[in-house]
């Protein structure tokens, strides 16, 4: 795997971090007081920033003016269309308005070219997905995605995306699913084979991560099937994702897994360590907040 040793080119760090949620004032604050160590850092926002489209505009926007490049991947929050939004639009609609947003604040999106980090343990090329689910991380047992929503809705464990995330123009969020895995698909297959990748999703490209959640049955709302081997298949130095509030360094066929979110303050409050900060992912993983 190719590495840069010779300790040419940026001397930053490549980091992550994610479900910022700054719609909470605690994390708002968080937020305001986030700097880079280095001037050539570059920071991973992999989801879940925020829920009203002016909170996301805000965030990227404080972030894309401190760190040398910022690279946004969406989560599920940010393509909600919450009852308070003046931005009412809906489904692809609002991505790709979002996606001309982070444009005109220069931060990456999963619709630009994907860059390559030549800093400290690059050459990687660092690819942010938008990737969704489709309700293929099944309650064990249910057979069917009818089989295994019914037993989210006897449980009561229900994502707000049922009610907030509209997939239009396609017919469910499984259908927007299928077609992003098609064109991420071609897209990470036409990479440089010769350079390793870090792969940047909101959700895990696998379902084992989700095997830790109190609700199993929330696994449904959590990835694809179609994902389990792109780690492999797409020469990935590591894995980096959020969405499950539970921040943590696992590895999967020898691949490092991070998942860097900071979540709401009532889950960060009671850890010892407070909140999650930007987490290096090169040149090494950083461990759990």
């Amino acid at each position: 795997m190719p590495s840069r040793t010779d300790g040419s080119g940026p001397a930053g760090s490549l980091l992550a971090i994610s479900d910022l949620h700054v719609g909470h004032s605690e994390n708002r604050a968080l937020v305001e007081r986030l700097h880079p160590e280095h001037d050539d850092d570059w920071l991973i926002v992999a989801g879940d920033v925020a829920e009203t489209f002016a909170d996301v505009e805000w965030a990227l926007s404080l972030l894309s003016r401190r760190f040398a490049r910022v690279l946004w991947a969406p989560g599920n929050h940010e393509l909600w269309t919450p009852p308070g939004d003046p931005v009412r639009l809906r489904g692809e609609a609002r991505y790709r308005a979002l996606v001309a947003a982070c444009r005109s604040l220069g931060v990456l999106t999963p619709e630009d070219p994907y860059p390559v980090w030549e800093g400290r343990g690059g050459p990687v090329t660092v690819a942010p997905l938008f990737l969704l689910y489709d309700y293929t991380f099944r309650v064990p047992g249910a057979d069917t995605k009818e089989a295994s929503l019914a037993r989210a809705y006897e449980t009561g464990v229900v994502c707000t995306d049922e009610m907030l995330l509209d997939p239009a123009p396609y017919p469910g969020r499984d259908a927007w699913c299928a077609a992003r895995v098609e064109l991420t698909e071609e897209r990470l297959a036409a990479c440089d084979p010769a350079l390793p990748t870090v792969l940047v999703n909101h959700y895990p490209l696998l379902r084992a991560p989700t095997d830790v959640l109190r609700y199993p049955e929330f696994a449904q709302w959590c990835g694809t099937e179609r994902t389990a081997d792109w780690h492999l298949r797409f020469r990935a130095a590591v894995v980096v994702y959020g969405h499950l509030h539970i921040p943590r360094s696992t590895r999967h066929d020898g691949v490092p897994f991070e998942e860097v979110s900071v979540g709401y303050p009532r889950e960060w409050r009671p850890r010892a360590a407070g909140p999650g900060r930007p987490r290096a992912i090169l040149p090494e993983n950083g461990s759990p907040p």
